[in-house]
């Protein structure tokens, strides 16, 4: 997996999974995060091939409950991304599916309070020390690339010191959402600090908040000076986003979703 110079779909509950994935690949995206999944709920599945729809899924034991899908055609670029708040319970989540999926992101952003109650999501950006035991502990133990997504911290000398200490883990790269905890949608995210961290990191930065168009694929690079850039909510409301040829009227992308959702 390499993340210089990327387009990426970012991951949304209950949004990303394999059929929106499957369309943005198919519009120009170059790497799609599936939906954040807790290690608690990866450690009750069981990996299936599902001959149906030719599909790997991993599915809740005792139940139809499919938690996570994927397929051949996209092993090379997913990322499962997990939620999870310890690194040897991490780890061992990883572990089930990591022979199907591209790398592995460790979400360290969400604001819900189901993650941060859980010790998850943005809970972990005010724990180094966890953050660093739970990347080294998959750094060492995995054979693909590790990644983290954060937000940003209340100070941009905050958030830069801390993308430092995530560099010295060896991750591969580093996903900024340029919005603080309590920012909501609504607010702009904040690309010159997104900047900062760029410009003080070695390895790769992607760069995420308010591309709604492609045109804002080259602002946001300009302005952060990140190579890659994730596309949230454009890739939401239209998954043609990714498209240098421009978006395609709804209707028609909608169309090839419902195909890839109901396959021949």
């Amino acid at each position: 997996m390499e993340y210089e110079n990327k387009l990426v779909l970012a991951p949304m509950v209950r949004v990303g999974t394999l059929p929106l994935r499957l369309l943005a690949a198919q519009y120009g995206a170059d790497i799609t995060y599936g939906e954040e999944i807790i290690d608690h709920k990866l450690l009750k599945c069981e990996r299936k091939i599902n001959e149906i729809v030719d599909s790997t899924d991993f599915v809740e034991k005792g139940t139809d409950n499919v938690v996570f899908r994927t397929c051949k055609e996209e092993k090379g670029r997913v990322v499962f991304q997990m939620g999870t708040s310890d690194a040897v319970r991490a780890l061992r989540a990883a572990k089930i599916v990591c022979n199907d999926v591209a790398a592995v992101d460790i979400n360290m952003g969400c604001p819900k309070s189901f993650s941060l109650s859980g010790g998850m999501g943005a809970a972990l950006l005010s724990k180094p020390e966890l953050i660093h035991d739970i990347l080294t502990t998959l750094k060492r133990n995995l054979d693909i690339p590790v990644t983290c997504k954060i937000r940003l911290l209340k100070s941009s000398n905050d958030t830069v010191e801390l993308a430092r200490r995530i560099e010295k883990t060896g991750v591969s790269a580093l996903a900024v959402h340029g919005r603080k905890v309590p920012d909501r949608p609504r607010d702009p995210a904040k690309w010159h600090e997104i900047a900062d961290v760029v410009a003080s990191l070695s390895i790769p930065v992607i760069a995420n908040g308010d591309v709604f168009e492609y045109d804002d694929i080259q602002r946001i690079k300009v302005a952060t000076g990140a190579s890659s850039v994730m596309v949230a909510r454009g890739a939401l409301w239209n998954a043609s986003i990714f498209s240098p040829e421009g978006k395609l009227p709804w209707e028609e992308v909608k169309r090839e979703y419902i195909r890839k959702v109901l396959p021949a």
